[in-house]
This record gives structure tokens, sequence and C-alpha cells, in this order.
């Protein structure tokens, strides 16, 4: 292999792939994060040696409840992973026996309570633990803490609480009321927080509020390898998740996450801990503001600041809505023209339907130009072509 392919710069257009603005915040699909050069200094560091990597977890794990001050920490294969080791670990606890069982759960506590507000695909991942999930209250009105008590029995295993942008409903109870209830019953709460950085202060926030076990993505907004996460909590529950996780031979085998990943993880917190995070809120609202202003004068659209995000994340967004009707261009064919392009532009389109996002946090410097210019051209284009069909239907009447 040559030096030309191996080199960093344009090597997805030398695999024949086109390049890609994201303005959507970090997904999977888009490949999460850039990470930074500390974090990957320090994979190839890790990928020199061998070492324990028993040992290397606890030394990890260590390193996490210092930042998060939870008792204990554990590196998981992505956020996914973690809901299902979590589940595992809510029921086996450290019991061998139990351990070496699942994902057959009989005789165990094996019921996963979830509010029917927060429910989403992510609940594959505790019934891949062999856990069965029971959902409560509703999704359109508030849920009332005695659904929360009567769901309560011998069975539960964990409550598990989703903080998520995806999720728009409140009709779920407040965390707090959910600790309260749990904790008076003895039963765990798994926050699942993938995606809830920013703040920083989200780090410990959980943790302080009284969540067993608090879940993290680690190639979203920290920057750390894409296919990490972690799990901070309860240390005897952070054991079973370990008892549970490779390189034992438990339920999550599959889910193991190399020593290059786990130290990448590492360098990432240590790095999201020392940044200034009001720079980085700064620069966001400079591209922002950048985006509005290059479009505030397209007939029909209408872009606005959106600040916070909705789960109250420190993020500015520029929204777009404009009738499309009335402009003759859908939402779906602007996305697809934006798609189409060179770079390619993904933006987000707003939870609830109407409009789309543009999210700053996975911008370059200067991509906010690109964004504004391409869409000034697709919305002049198509209202030049609208205007050329009215008059054409006007002179055949």
């Amino acid at each position: 292999m040559n030096r030309d392919f191996q080199s960093e710069m344009g090597i997805y257009q030398q695999l024949g792939l086109g390049e890609v603005i994201v303005a959507t915040g970090n997904f999977t699909e888009l490949g999460g994060s850039l990470m930074p050069a500390e974090v990957l200094e320090a994979m190839r560091a890790a990928a020199r040696s061998f070492v324990s990597i028993p040992a290397l977890q606890e030394r990890a794990g260590q390193v996490i409840a210092q930042h998060t001050r939870a008792e204990a920490g554990y590196v998981t294969s992505g956020a996914a992973a973690g809901l299902a080791l979590a589940t595992a670990a809510c029921m086996t606890g450290r019991d061998p026996a139990a351990i070496q069982q699942l994902p057959d759960t009989d005789g165990l506590k094996n019921e996963i309570l979830i509010h029917k507000a927060h429910s989403n695909n992510y609940n594959r991942m505790f019934r891949l633990a062999g856990a069965e999930v029971k959902e409560l209250g509703y999704s359109a009105h508030r849920t009332q803490p005695w659904q929360l008590e009567s769901a309560l029995d011998e069975k539960t295993a964990a409550i598990v609480y989703v903080v998520a942008q995806f999720l728009l409903s409140k009709s779920a109870l407040p965390l707090p009321e959910v600790l309260r209830i749990a904790r008076d019953r003895g039963v765990p709460v798994i926050v699942d927080a993938a995606n809830e950085l920013p703040p920083v202060e989200n780090l410990r926030k959980f943790i302080e509020m009284g969540a067993d076990l608090v879940i993290f993505s680690g190639g979203k907004d920290l920057q750390g390898p894409q296919p990490t996460g972690f799990i901070c909590g309860r240390r005897d529950l952070i054991a079973a998740c370990a008892l549970n996780g490779a390189p034992n031979h438990g339920i999550g085998r599959p889910m193991k996450v190399g020593k290059e990943e786990i130290v990448g993880l590492l360098a990432a917190l240590d790095r999201y801990a020392k940044l200034d995070h009001q720079a980085r809120i700064a620069r966001w609202e400079r591209q922002v503001s950048l985006i509005l202003d290059g479009l505030a004068d397209i007939e029909r659209l209408r872009v606005r600041r959106v600040f916070p995000d909705y789960t109250g994340r420190p993020v500015p967004r520029a929204w777009l809505t404009w009738d499309e009707e009335g402009a003759g261009l859908s939402k779906q064919k602007v996305m697809d023209d934006l798609a189409a392009g060179s770079p390619a532009i993904r933006l987000l389109e707003e939870y609830a339907g109407k409009g789309l996002l543009i999210d700053p946090t996975t911008l370059l410097e200067g991509q906010e130009s690109i964004i504004a210019d391409r869409l000034r051209k697709i919305f002049a284009g198509r209202a030049a072509r609208h205007s050329g069909e009215r008059a054409n239907k006007e002179a055949q009447s």
C-alpha cells in the first residue's frame, strides 16, 4: 500500500467516496465525530504494546470515576452495548451462574421498566440481554407516580430513563421522581444519556441526582473513538457489567472493545474536561449567525436561531422553515439536492417534522458559508423554475 493511500487527507476520495459536510450533530450513520490529534496519538501508542484488558478496564474505570464522580466506570463498545451490559448486570449481579445462564432469564428478575414515551429502537438492547420490556404510563398524557409504583414488582430488574433529543414527549415522570420511587423500592435506575454532552456538567449531573448507572457515547461530542461508550455508576453494578462483558464469555463477549479504543476514550475524556466550552459555544454562535445572515433575504424562507436544543444542551442551531407548497419546493427535495451536490451536505430534519435544522457542532470552520451558498442556489433555482411554470400556465389559460 503506497504512502498516498495511507495519507489522512483525501482517504475517502481515494476510495471513490465523496466529501460530506455534516451539519446534523453527531450521528453514527455519518461517522460519529472527528477525533482530535491527542486521541489519535493515544490510540497509536496503545497499539504498539500488549496489555491485560481486565487490568486496563480497571484503570479506565478509575479515570471515568474521577471525571463523573461515580464509584466506578467501564468502557463499552458504544452506548448501545452499554445498555445491553447494564441490563445484564441488573439481572445477574455478580452471580457467575446467572451470568452463564443469559440470555435465558428463567428464575431471574428479568423485567426492564421504561416509560411508553421513552420507548424506542434501543429497546432491542434490553431484549438482547434476555430481558422483557414492560412499558408504563402514557405517550401523550402525563404519567402519574402511581403508575410507576404499581408497575414495580418482584420481576423488576431495573428502570430505564432515556434522555434524548428524539423524544419530544413531556409525558414521562421527571427523573427525580423516578429516582425517589425507585430508591424506596430498591430498584436500580439506568439513565441512557448517550448524546447528552454538552454541557460537560452532564458527566456528573445524573450520578449526583442518584442514578445507579449512566451511559454515555464516546464517539459523539467527546470526540473519542466511534465504537466506544462508557458506563459509570455503582461499584457493584459496574463489576457485574465487567463480568458480563469481554474478555469474559458472557452475553457481552461479542461487544469487545480494543485496547486502542479504551485508551482513546480516556484521552478524549481528559481532553474534554480541559476544553474551553464557552469558546466552543461562541464558535457555534458565529457559524449559526453567518448562516442566518446568508439566508435572511430569501423569499418565503424563514430562518431563526433556536437555543438551547430540545434536551437543554447549550447548542445554538439554525432552524429553516418555509411554505413548501407556495415555494414549490419540498423539504425532501432540499435534502436530496444538498446530498447530491459536491461536497454532499447533510442537515437534520426537525424532530416534529417542521423544517430543517443546521447543527454547528460537527461543522469545520468555513463550512457554514458553503451550506448558506448551496441553500441560496437551491431556493433561487426553484423560485425561478416555479415562476416560469406559473407563467406558462397563465399563458395557456
